[in-house]
């Protein structure tokens, strides 16, 4: 339960003293500032320091960053919005080479040649997996990077949940009005509600919208961001580099642990069913790689990243795509990828914040950038719907079939901007800030982020 519904609850359910009760109000009041350099009465935690007490106990109006933070506007980062079309790209040729839902994995292919489709199927999916790795790793990345001194947990997850919940509800109603109501009654409310990863049955992962499944990782993220800020914003800067091995470490551990703890039936490629869901769509398990996103963020900011030529980064990025298609499963999921994507946003945000030009910071990567949200959450309605209604279930040559997928393509971007333009800008716009503004002494910060994350 949250500090604000216990609290809410507390006068109905326990018999408190008046005393206790004032005690209590006086104590959340003084949590004014979840980072004050203030050590009086702070308690030691092995590897962080001393940590003031107030700051482990969060309340509804703790600033999620220090009022007098001399960081009150950071810099653009072009170059990760556009990292976010490419990303959202390999997805969505993931989905169109190979295209499978739950209520029918048989769906026509744009090439009529089998082995081609497998090869495009398989290799596809991997990069998918290397996609999504992304997405979590940028999202602690740009969250971190974009947190606003005196900005409030409320006005946090409010924008949150605002910037990705319009946009996922009305691709979910299309998803099951156009083909997955069918099949996917019961478990098309576990994908509206963000929870279908949480189970163990395949069947249930991305029961309406397929590609909504990662929201489930993202939702968790948002949730418990404000706590683990705490702790990684104690990190002293000369170790950021160490934590951000030992949690690489963890993420090891728990993936080769896995193999020999979980089930190792029903098979799927080399490994089990349970065993890829663990390392794969268990949402708790994605929470490394958006610790070290956060990592990532703060080396940045500390002016610790090496700089490092943009060449040997994208050599660096290529060899990872690479080893995820000669790696076995669980292994490519995040291990080989987790270096090259981390040094490619950190390279990409110093590099920005150096002035230097770069190819995703273009303005049609941009752009792209900015819609690529909705981009990826029309894909499965472009996928499953558009193309059988429209081009019907033909397969067709090489050139044809290529010629199909940049058609789609076209069609996804196009409902891409529509989502943006007409659901995702108008919902930040209207519902990312309270309706009745309070004043206080502490700037507020419940403007759209500028730099985009999921």
């Amino acid at each position: 339960m949250s500090t604000m519904a216990w609290c809410a609850t507390v006068d109905n359910c326990i018999p408190w003293s008046d005393a206790i009760l004032r005690s209590s109000i006086a104590n959340t009041e003084r949590v004014g500032n979840a980072f004050s350099d203030d050590l009086a009465n702070t308690a030691f935690i092995p590897g962080l320091g001393q940590i003031k007490i107030e700051e482990l106990t969060l309340s509804a109006n703790t600033p999620l960053v220090d009022v007098k933070s001399s960081n009150t506007r950071r810099r653009d980062l072009p170059a990760l919005t556009g990292l976010r079309f490419v990303a959202a790209l390999l997805v969505f040729f993931t989905h169109v080479s190979k295209p499978q839902n739950p209520g029918n994995p048989n769906l026509a292919a744009p090439f009529r040649d089998d082995g081609l489709v497998k090869v495009l199927g398989d290799n596809g999916f991997r990069l998918g997996i290397v996609a999504v790795s992304c997405f979590f790793l940028l999202s602690g990345f740009v969250i971190t990077w974009s947190a606003k001194p005196g900005d409030r947990l409320t006005s946090f997850w409010r924008r949150r949940v605002v910037k990705v919940f319009p946009s996922h509800v009305v691709t979910w109603a299309l998803c099951m009005l156009l083909f997955a109501g069918v099949f996917t009654t019961n478990h098309g409310i576990l994908n509206l509600f963000f929870i279908d990863t949480w189970f163990t049955d395949p069947s249930f992962w991305g029961g309406a919208n397929g590609p909504a499944w990662s929201l489930n990782g993202e939702m968790l993220f948002y949730a418990v961001f404000p706590f683990m800020l705490i702790p990684i914003k104690r990190i002293p800067e000369n170790k950021l580099w160490l934590w951000a091995g030992i949690l690489a470490a963890m993420l090891v551990a728990a993936t080769v642990i896995s193999r020999s703890v979980l089930p190792d039936t029903p098979p799927w490629q080399n490994v089990s069913i349970p065993q890829f869901w663990f390392v794969y769509f268990f949402p708790p398990m994605r929470l490394f790689e958006f610790a070290i996103g956060m990592i990532v963020a703060r080396i940045v900011l500390s002016g610790r990243w090496p700089r490092i030529p943009l060449s040997l980064v994208g050599v660096v990025a290529v060899g990872g795509l690479v080893l995820t298609l000669v790696v076995p499963y669980p292994y490519n999921i995040a291990l080989v990828t987790l270096v090259p994507i981390a040094l490619t946003i950190g390279s990409l945000a110093s590099a920005n914040l150096s002035g230097n030009r770069t190819f995703l910071g273009t303005r049609p990567m941009v752009w792209l950038g900015k819609v690529s949200f909705g981009f990826f959450m029309a894909q499965a309605v472009v996928v499953f719907a558009i193309r059988p209604a429209v081009f019907g279930d033909a397969e067709y040559g090489t050139v044809g079939g290529i010629l199909l997928i940049l058609a789609l393509f076209v069609m996804n971007l196009a409902c891409g901007w529509l989502l943006y333009k007409f659901v995702e800008l108008p919902a930040m716009k209207h519902w990312s800030r309270p309706r009745k503004r309070v004043l206080d002494s502490a700037p507020r910060a419940d403007e759209p982020d500028k730099v985009p994350a999921l």
